[in-house]
């Protein structure tokens, strides 16, 4: 896969964009980059046009404030603008979902289905919030390293720890290279992100909600909120997979895509 940057909404971004057809947008969650999504597109570029950008301040995408989800869906907009890209599937996990709710609100003419990833609807707790604020002050002190020390044990599922050693490796990897400003600055877009339980009572497009069965950061309880409050919505749950169910159990939920894109064909 040949990594491509676009100059775009005045931000160098840099994305992947493979396959042909109509397009399937991956969103990435914290503190990842576009390679999460690796498996999804390499099994999925035969069906849709999947594209896969950097949010602002990871990855190959330069960082820069304002950091807010209506700034990164923003950001993916402009980024569809130049690939001349009119309507898509956004696929978001976790921030990554934070950021679909925010294009919906933003820019709902242009999303054809959405996908709703390891995510949850309402914003952060007090509790949550000093949580937040505590890991800017690690990030700040002791860098992206330390950061992924506290949270793999909960960005991947239990079975995966215990039977798949090389997926959680890779895993730490990607979140101790992420850079600082922009775990900084996404951080503090998560901690101020506004609750979009609202918002998805006015979600019309056809959604699939997806959720690990072992996610502790964003439960299965959480993903059966938002399939009771999105009118028409699909829940799938997938088996021994947890956070990052995309990469613990790549090839079900590659099924689940799939199989939500191919409904989505023929209903269009």
């Amino acid at each position: 896969m040949i990594a491509m940057i676009a100059q775009s909404g005045g931000l160098e971004v840099g994305y992947d964009d493979v396959g042909r057809g109509d397009a399937i947008v991956f969103l990435h969650g914290f503190p990842h980059h576009r390679g999460l999504w690796a498996a999804q597109l390499a099994a999925l570029q035969g069906q849709a046009r999947c594209i896969a950008p950097d949010l602002r301040g990871f990855g190959e995408t330069r960082g820069a404030p304002p950091y807010s989800m209506d700034q990164y869906a923003d950001d993916v907009v402009a980024l569809l603008d130049t690939l001349h890209v009119e309507r898509a599937v956004f696929c978001g996990l976790s921030m990554g979902g934070y950021v679909a709710m925010a294009l919906w609100r933003r820019h709902r003419a242009r999303i054809r289905g959405l996908i709703l990833m390891d995510t949850r609807a309402g914003g952060d707790t007090s509790d949550g919030r000093t949580r937040r604020n505590e890991m800017i002050a690690l990030a700040r002190a002791r860098g992206s390293v330390a950061v992924a020390d506290a949270m793999i044990s909960g960005m991947v599922g239990k079975r995966t720890r215990e039977k798949c050693p090389e997926v959680v490796d890779a895993m730490h990897r990607m979140l101790a290279l992420a850079p600082v400003e922009g775990v900084i600055g996404a951080l503090g877009a998560l901690r101020d992100r506004p609750d979009s339980t609202q918002t998805l009572t006015t979600i019309d497009v056809p959604t699939l909600v997806v959720v690990g069965s072992d996610d502790v950061l964003t439960p299965p309880s959480e993903g059966a909120l938002m399939h009771a409050a999105i009118r028409g919505s699909t829940l799938e749950v997938i088996a021994d997979a947890g956070h990052v169910s995309n990469v613990e159990r790549p090839a079900a939920v590659n099924h689940v895509i799939s199989e939500f894109l191919s409904r989505l064909a023929r209903t269009a």
